[in-house]
């Protein structure tokens, strides 16, 4: 059985858990406190020298890291992972938009704020970076008044990957009132099969 060590709350360690839980592969879940150095100790860094979560653990012992390489690891062979070498394309692109262009700000103020309680003491910074968050949320909510998903007509793991935090933006103080696709876009992913809400701690 696969082991996902994570973190409650992460929009990174839930992608994994989702797509498993929708494609039905079974694993165990070891949280790990990383506000309180859980992934710093010697015994996580030995799998994970990075020190970040999601880790995840085969049998055999090989580790994979990177919350995106394991969405594209585990929907390998499903219709979440499309053959198509185009769409294909099309996946890892809105993957690469997520790690570079939304998560390092969105989830990264929401982290700021709700974890670390920051609002105030950071509020210069925080106004900064959420403007860059805009930004992304503003290439969502054109992507999406022409499709229903990021990549046409099908859900796949590139809205596993950008409904991660998109969802919690409220978190780090961004308004989605202004984005009314993306409300939409929202719903219909909590509306697949299988669908598994986060658990925020």
């Amino acid at each position: 059985m696969l082991t996902l060590y994570g973190m409650s709350g992460s929009g990174n360690c839930h992608k994994a858990a989702l797509l498993m839980h929708q494609l039905g592969i079974e694993h165990r879940w070891i949280e790990i406190d990383i506000v309180h150095g859980g992934s710093r100790t010697p015994e996580f860094l030995a799998l994970n020298p990075n020190g970040k979560v999601p880790t995840l653990v085969f049998d055999d012992g090989r580790v994979l890291a990177e919350s995106n390489a394991m969405l594209c690891y585990l929907a390998e062979g499903s219709p979440l992972l499309p053959d198509d070498r185009w769409l294909r394309a099309l996946v890892l692109q809105w993957l690469f938009f997520e790690q570079y262009s939304h998560e390092p700000y969105i989830a990264t103020v929401r982290y700021w704020i709700r974890y670390l309680g920051k609002r105030d003491e950071w509020a210069v910074k925080i106004a900064e970076t959420r403007t860059r968050g805009y930004a992304a949320l503003d290439v969502l909510e054109t992507q999406l008044r022409k499709t229903p998903f990021l990549v046409g007509e099908a859900y796949t793991i590139a809205d596993i990957a950008l409904w991660a935090y998109t969802h919690v933006a409220h978190e780090g103080d961004f308004s989605l009132d202004a984005y009314p696709q993306i409300r939409a876009w929202l719903a219909r992913v909590e509306a697949q099969p299988g669908f598994m809400p986060m658990i925020s701690k």
